[in-house]
């Protein structure tokens, strides 16, 4: 390599590697949308949905250490929050498509229900969501096995407010899950659905009244339920179970209030920290690749610099004094862009902290919220599995009080949540 030559190489690579930062195009996500029905659905073949609040899937090994949690971008109070808020979001997506009939948000323990939709959230940023989808209905059936979905966010609802309110920045996941389920629900036969609302009846009645009910329903050898026998026209156990039911499914809807309502409260502040989480996560992105460009090329031009042969004689002074200059250049420009990517580093750290600190900021905005459940006030911070569990218990004291039975109420459980009177 000639003097001349290795001069021009180390101003280049010092020039680029000190130049300013390069930006990138986003390009809008293509938009997927749930299937819409066209026509009207029977109502015998109209099937209910049930979403159980997600898994936030915080780590056991690491839950108590908050700095590996952040590194993970884990944050636990936004994960529960978001466990609920994004059931919400995918109960108003089913709900959209005008495919399905009663579509709820449900805690665990609400197991009789047409189609029952599980899961956990894998990834979730400003930046990714990926979830694990299941889903199963009533007669045994899977639809949807572990499934993953996942997206990166749609930049164009980070633009405005409005924008945001307008469509949600993972929405096509949600309409992926939609899209699949209907897929699945296509394969059966209107006979065949018409089954699992049946089985879904009588698996009801089975789990309150076993002796008188138990027999209606005959496990197949594919493992899967099936109806038996119907009761009779006029069957007074039916009747009286019937109604329930009817209160059963007023509970639920009251608790799915409770999970809208507060999936609204939280969308603006959600929102707005997915915005901030983004922007922050995109800053650090860009200071991780820049620091690693700036270090590697960096060093190279520093190595190259001190190892490179000498091209001039002994008697060239001239010569030996440009490539001295040389390798002067090169060391400094090299050193320069080694010191700039420790400083992207360093950059990284800081954006991946207000991530941490605009994730803690927002756990302070969500709020328990109060449901009222057969006049009593119910204060419920995420103790809704306890209280549901509380009123199948209740249900089936309703049940052998109306049979004619005497029956000793059982000692209530330890409940987390605060009951009062709704009288006061």
């Amino acid at each position: 390599m000639s003097t001349r030559v290795f001069f021009s190489t180390a101003a280049l690579v010092a020039g680029a590697l000190l130049s300013g930062c390069v930006t990138r195009e986003v390009r809008p996500l293509e938009k997927i949308h749930p299937i819409q029905a066209q026509t009207q659905i029977p109502a015998a073949q109209l099937l209910d949905v049930a979403i159980r609040e997600l898994d936030a899937s915080v780590p056991q090994d690491i839950a108590g250490d908050e700095e590996k949690l952040a590194r993970r971008r884990i944050f636990p109070e936004i994960r529960k929050a978001e466990s609920r808020y994004l059931a919400s979001l995918l109960r108003s997506t089913l709900e959209s498509s005008g495919q399905w009939g009663a579509v709820r948000v449900v805690p665990a323990g609400v197991d009789f229900v047409d189609v029952l939709v599980s899961g956990r959230i894998l990834e979730s940023t400003g930046k990714v969501l990926a979830l694990e989808i299941t889903a199963t209905d009533s007669v045994g059936r899977t639809w949807i096995a572990h499934r993953r979905y996942e997206s990166v966010a749609d930049a164009g609802s980070y633009k405005s407010t409005e924008a945001l309110k307008a469509r949600d920045p993972f929405q096509n996941v949600f309409s992926r899950i939609a899209n699949d389920l209907l897929a699945a629900r296509e394969q059966l036969s209107p006979a065949a659905r018409e089954e699992i609302r049946r089985v879904t009846g009588l698996r009801f009645a089975a789990d309150l009244a076993p002796q008188a009910m138990g027999s209606y329903l005959a496990r197949g050898g594919d493992g899967q339920l099936h109806v038996a026998r119907l009761p009779a026209e006029g069957d007074p156990f039916e009747a009286r179970i019937s109604r329930i039911r009817e209160r059963d499914a007023g509970v639920i809807d009251t608790v799915n209030g409770y999970y809208a309502n507060f999936a609204e409260q939280m969308q603006n502040s959600y929102g707005a920290w997915r915005q901030a989480s983004y922007t922050e996560i995109e800053k650090e992105d860009r200071a991780r690749t820049q620091a690693r460009t700036r270090t590697i090329l960096g060093a190279a031009a520093v190595l190259g610099a001190i190892f490179v042969p000498d091209q001039c004689s002994p008697e060239d002074y001239n010569c030996r004094r440009v490539q001295s200059a040389a390798r002067t250049a090169a060391t400094v420009g090299g050193t320069a862009a080694v010191l700039s990517g420790i400083k992207k580093f360093s950059d990284a750290r800081v954006a991946g902290q207000a991530v941490k600190e605009l994730a803690e900021s927002f756990q302070g905005e969500v709020s328990p919220q109060v449901v009222d459940l057969e006049g009593r006030t119910l204060r419920l911070t995420g103790s809704a599995e306890e209280q549901y569990r509380e009123w199948r218990r209740i249900l089936r004291e309703l049940y052998l009080e109306e049979a004619g039975d005497v029956v000793t109420p059982p000692a209530a459980p330890a409940a987390r949540a605060t009951e009062t009177d709704a009288s006061r």
